[in-house]
Parts: C-alpha cells; sequence; structure tokens
C-alpha cells in the first residue's frame, strides 16, 4: 500500500516530523506528571493533616483532661485534709490544684476549639467542678486553721457525692476523648495504607511511562537513525553503491532522501575526482621527475662551469696585475669590472651548488647537539663578529634529530644577515632564542639592524631576491631562500615576525624527530603566521 492508499488518519500521522511527536509525548508525560503530583501532595497534605491532629490536639487534649482530673484530685485531698485537722499546710495541695486547673481548663478550651461536642463536655466538666468548689472546698478553706471544721463532717456525704459526680463526667469526657484519638489513629493508618497504594500506583505509572517513551524513541527515533548511521556507514567504508532506505517520521524520512541525494552526487563527483587523480597523479610524477631533473641540472650546471669560471678569474686576475696601470683608465676600469663580475659569478655559483646540495648531498639525519653546532659556526664567522664588534647572545639550545652540516648553513647565513644588514656606525645585537612547541621547537634570531619591511616579508625567501644594490650589501640573493629550503627539509616552517619592531626577527621551527614516510610536521597555520 502506498502512502497515497493509505487512510487519511494514517497519511496525516505519517507527515508528522519528529518534533511534533516529541511534544506530543512531553505534553502527554508532563499531563501525567501533574496529575501524579497533584494526587500524590494531596494524599501527602492528608495525611500530614491527621497526623498533626492526632499529635497536636486528640493526644494532648486527653493527657490535659487525665492532669486536670490529677489536679482536681489534689484539691479534694487538700481540701479534706484541712477539714478534718484544721492543719494549714493541707491547703497547699489545694492551691497548687487550683492554679493547676486553671491552666489546664484553658489549654484544654484552646486544643479543642473548633469542636463544640468537646466544648460543650468541658463547660459541663466546669459546671460540675464549680458546684463541688462552691458547696465544699472554698467554705472549708475559708474556715480557720488550728481546729477541724464542722463543715468537713457536716457535709462529708454530701462533698463526696458531688465530687464523685464530677469524676464521672470527667471520666464520659475523657472516655469520648480516648475514642476521638482512637478514630485518629485508625484515620491516620487508613491515610497511610491510602498514601502508600497511591505512591505504589504513581511509581508503577511512571515506569509504564518510561517504558512506552523509550519504545516509542526507540521505534520511532532510535531505529531509523540507527539504519541510517548502519546505511551511512556501509558507504563510508566504501560502497558507495548502497542505497538509503527512508523510514521513520517525516523529517527522518527528509533527511534519508537528502542523504541518498547527497550519495548520487557523492558517486557522481567520486567517478570525476577519480579522473582528476589519475591526471594528477601523472602530472605529479612529470613534476618530480622534471624537479629532479632541475636539481641535477643546477648541481651539474655549477659544478662544470667551476672550472671554465676559475680559468677567467684567473686570467683576468693574472691581466689586472700585469698590465694594470700600463694602460689607459678606461681599459683599468674594464679590467676591474671583469676581475669583479668573474669573482661575483664565482660566489653565484658557489652558493648555488650548495642550495641544490641541501636535501640531496647533505642529508644525514642523527643526533645533533644545537650548541656545538653554534659553536662551530661563530668560529666560523669569527672575522666577521670581530670586524662588526657584534653582541652575540642565546638561549641553551637543544639536542634533535637532523643533519649538521645542513644545520650549520642555516645558523650561518641567519647570524651572517643579523650582522650584515645593521646601522652604519652601530655594533649590532644579536640573540638566538628557543623554546618547546610540542613536536617542534621554535627558535628566533633578533637584530637591532635595517629590518624588513611588511610588503618583502615573503620575497625575501625566494632564491635570487635582493632588496638592496650590491654596491651598499654584498650577497647573492640566496641565503634566505637556502633557509627556508634546511627548514622546510626538516619539517618546519620560517616567516618574518612582522609584530617586531627596531630590527629584524626571523622566527623558524625544526621538527624533534624525522618526519615519517606520508607523514606531515608542519606546524599548525595560527602558529607558523604568528
Amino acid at each position: 500500500m502506498t502512502v497515497d492508499e493509505r487512510p487519511p488518519r494514517a497519511r496525516e500521522l505519517s507527515s508528522w516530523t519528529t518534533r511534533r511527536w516529541l511534544r506530543l509525548g512531553v505534553s502527554v508525560a508532563l499531563s501525567v506528571l501533574v496529575l501524579l503530583g497533584a494526587t500524590g501532595a494531596w494524599v501527602l497534605e492528608r495525611t500530614a493533616s491527621i497526623s498533626d491532629n492526632l499529635v497536636d490536639v486528640k493526644s494532648p487534649s486527653l493527657t490535659t483532661s487525665i492532669r486536670l482530673e490529677s489536679a482536681l484530685l489534689n484539691q479534694e485531698t487538700g481540701i479534706r485534709g484541712y477539714g478534718l485537722t484544721g492543719t494549714a499546710d493541707f491547703l497547699d495541695p489545694y492551691r497548687q490544684g487550683l492554679s493547676q486547673q486553671k491552666t489546664y481548663t484553658k489549654t484544654l478550651s484552646g486544643l479543642l476549639r473548633g469542636n463544640p461536642a468537646r466544648l460543650r463536655d468541658l463547660k459541663t466538666v466546669e459546671d460540675r467542678i464549680e458546684t463541688w468548689q462552691a458547696q465544699i472546698a472554698r467554705p472549708i478553706a475559708a474556715s480557720p486553721a488550728g481546729k477541724p471544721s464542722p463543715l468537713a463532717t457536716e457535709n462529708a456525704a454530701k462533698g463526696k457525692a458531688a465530687f464523685d459526680a464530677m469524676r464521672a463526667v470527667m471520666s464520659e469526657q475523657q472516655g469520648r476523648l480516648r475514642a476521638d484519638r482512637v478514630s485518629a489513629r485508625a484515620e491516620l493508618a487508613s491515610a497511610m495504607r491510602m498514601r502508600n497504594w497511591i505512591f505504589t500506583a504513581i511509581a508503577a505509572l511512571i515506569v509504564a511511562l518510561a517504558v512506552i517513551v523509550s519504545e516509542a524513541l526507540r521505534r520511532g527515533v532510535t531505529e531509523p537513525l540507527e539504519r541510517i548511521g548502519a546505511d551511512a556507514r556501509t558507504i563510508a567504508e566504501g560502497d558507495f553503491g548502497h542505497p538509503i532506505t527512508p523510514t521513520g517520521p517525516a523529517d527522518l524520512r527528509q533527511l534519508s532522501g537528502e542523504i541518498e541525494s547527497m550519495r548520487r552526487r557523492l558517486v557522481r563527483e567520486l567517478d570525476f575526482s577519480e579522473e582528476a587523480r589519475q591526471r594528477l597523479d601523472a602530472q605529479s610524477a612529470d613534476l618530480k621527475r622534471s624537479n629532479a631533473e632541475l636539481e641535477q641540472f643546477a648541481y651539474v650546471a655549477s659544478h662544470d662551469l667551476q672550472e671554465p669560471l676559475r680559468k677567467v678569474s684567473s686570467f683576468t686576475q693574472l691581466l689586472q696585475r700585469r698590465y694594470g696601470g700600463q694602460l689607459d683608465e678606461r681599459a683599468d676600469q674594464y679590467i676591474d669590472f671583469a676581475v669583479d663580475g668573474a669573482n661575483r659569478m664565482q660566489t653565484l655559483i658557489n652558493d648555488l651548488l650548495d642550495f641544490s646540495r641541501v636535501g640531496r648531498v647533505h642529508n644525514t639525519q642523527q643526533r645533533v647537539d644545537l650548541n656545538t653546532v653554534m659553536k662551530r659556526t661563530l668560529t666560523a664567522i669569527s672575522v666577521s663578529i670581530e670586524e662588526s664588534g657584534a653582541v652575540i647572545t642565546r638561549d641553551e639550545l637543544p639536542t634533535l634529530i637532523a643533519d649538521s652540516t645542513q644545520l650549520g648553513m642555516l645558523w650561518q647565513n641567519l647570524i651572517g644577515n643579523a650582522i650584515k644588514f645593521r646601522h652604519p656606525g652601530e655594533a649590532p645585537v644579536i640573540h638566538i632564542s628557543a623554546e618547546d612547541d610540542g613536536d617542534h621547537w621554535r627558535f628566533a634570531v633578533t637584530d637591532n639592524g635595517i629590518g624588513i619591511a611588511a610588503e618583502y616579508a615573503e620575497k625575501v625567501f625566494v632564491i635570487f631576491q635582493r632588496l638592496h644594490t650590491k654596491d651598499r650589501y654584498q650577497g647573492s640573493g640566496i641565503g634566505l631562500a637556502m633557509c627556508k629550503k634546511i627548514v622546510e627539509f626538516h619539517g618546519g616552517t620560517i616567516f618574518v615576525d612582522l609584530e617586531h619592531t627596531g630590527g629584524t626577527r626571523i622566527v623558524f621551527t625544526l621538527a624533534k624527530r624525522p618526519a615519517e614516510p606520508g607523514e606531515s610536521q608542519e606546524p599548525d597555520a595560527t602558529a607558523a603566521t604568528r
């Protein structure tokens, strides 16, 4: 049966999204929980009310009534003793009983407030007490002390009858109060049983609701998502022909359709990418072969140019020594130009030969103590340091796996540039710093020289790029390009720190260990641009 062939109600439900189902489920769950919470609150409030009534009213009322009876017994004992003996000490229990009577009567009135029947009982008790006290107690207490009171003997029978009637009324009162307490206890027990049943039902309903919600989520959300995830994993594992089956609520079916569309587009793009990759592999192979041939050509050309250039340089120098001053001034100038050009060509070829050897001839990976390399470098350029009066300081340098010769060339070029490009008449101040940067060591060569403008920060690392004329600063324009090649060969990056002012700061990184085949050890882009 297709979607259009299903009943209208079924079609409407099939169009519901996950959010709509969740809203419905949450609304039903909240309604049930609110109803259960209200029922539970009512049961708890009822149980607490009955318990409070039992503890705060019923039991204290019975206890106070018993204490009131005890106070009246004390009064009766004191009056009887005083009437028979006339001893004033017997009036103490009577007076104490009167005080207690007032206290307990007032307490009972407060406890029985809102209970008219028990207040009537209390009023009956108070009337009986008043009758006994008016007829017997107060007249005897008013008799003079020191001798027996005639009233005690005359009214003995009458007093006993009045007191017994009073006690009978109090016994009836206490019986009703006791019955009220028993009734309250039974009501409390019933309320507690109802509370337990209701909370058991609430717990059962919550468990049932949790099971229903869990099952609904499993069928409506979890299982469809798992099926979509399984199909997606199958595709991710390489089976791009595996289709995505729409299932679940409307939005999940829409998601499945979008993933299926993406899969089909991905298949088309992968077919195109595979063709492009094959072409790229062929071009990469051609480029590697071309680069290898270019490096070989640079090496051979620079190497093979050495011999003829030495001859040109030797004969021009010989010509300068033998005929210098014998020809006219213009001829001497031409000879000087030839000698200078030959010398600069010799320097350029030597630098180009060193550049072509980086990574090809000098490639001995071993533990290298950069402190030792630095000392060797400073010894090699000691003449330049002494002539310029340079002050060079450095941090403690690390030991890493690298090519010692290449690192010596790196330090010599960087420190040599810091000495060369100084302000006239000012001694160079150079500092070499090093800090641990995860898988790399970060170094910086900082000087107080003429600096590098921001627009030339990348140009200086291109081979044969010079920022100054040869008349002002000598050089071939290969030094920083060679530094970049050495640093990149050791898995690092090199750049000019444009935030530094008052000179130049060249920052570069070196990997702590050689990169495995196919592994990149270059620092992240943010670190390389700091």
